[in-house]
């Protein structure tokens, strides 16, 4: 069987599947203006209100071999955030912050890498995003871990609620000028080689 293999700009308030129970109430991957073949699903997720790379694909062994396997993988995102962030508050987020993961378990959450940043050149604003002039800092987040929520909860823990999330890379897989409900199909070479992964599958 040939394989095929996607990447998808996810919209915000669209959630990363094809079927789902609340169909109607939410907008699903299917609702995308592109014809995907039968069997396509997601790899590993965004919640609806995250937006940003999101891949697809009709190989079931990818998800384990990027997100379960022994080999770390990195994820990079763009987080918009109320307030200013201040040196020593960044400085926490570098070294790790302890977040909530199930009942009253924590967890260390000590990210790859985190920096203050501008706000990317033609990212187009949301709706209902706050204007640019309320103070916030634009963050770059990258992680080799996926605690559930963890980048919200990495910049609750230090008193910064995150006003959008972007996915911008996954690996070497970026999501460059792409646009919301945008998507693009990669060949098989190219899509392992830029997610470092093996190709003997």
């Amino acid at each position: 069987m040939t394989h095929r293999y996607f990447i998808i700009y996810k919209p915000y308030d669209m959630v990363s599947q094809f079927i789902s129970s609340d169909a109607g109430k939410v907008k699903l991957l299917g609702d995308l203006d592109f014809q995907f073949p039968e069997g396509t699903h997601a790899i590993g997720r965004l919640d609806n209100h995250s937006e940003g790379l999101l891949l697809l694909t009709t190989n079931k062994k990818i998800t384990r071999l990027l997100f379960q396997g022994e080999q770390p993988h990195q994820r990079t995102y763009l987080v918009r955030v109320k307030g200013h962030v201040l040196p020593q508050t960044l400085q926490r987020l570098q070294t790790g912050v302890r977040i909530p993961i199930t009942g009253q378990l924590e967890y260390v959450a000590v990210p790859h890498k985190v920096s203050i940043v501008d706000r990317p050149v033609g990212l187009l604003p949301r709706p209902s995003e706050t204007p640019d002039r309320a103070p916030h800092t634009w963050l770059l987040i990258t992680l080799t871990e996926g605690k559930y929520h963890q980048v919200r909860k990495m910049v609750g823990a230090v008193k910064h609620r995150c006003q959008r999330l972007i996915r911008v890379s996954i690996e070497n897989m970026e999501l460059g000028d792409m646009q919301p409900g945008e998507v693009r199909e990669l060949d098989q070479a190219t899509f392992f080689e830029r997610l470092k992964l093996a190709t003997d599958l």
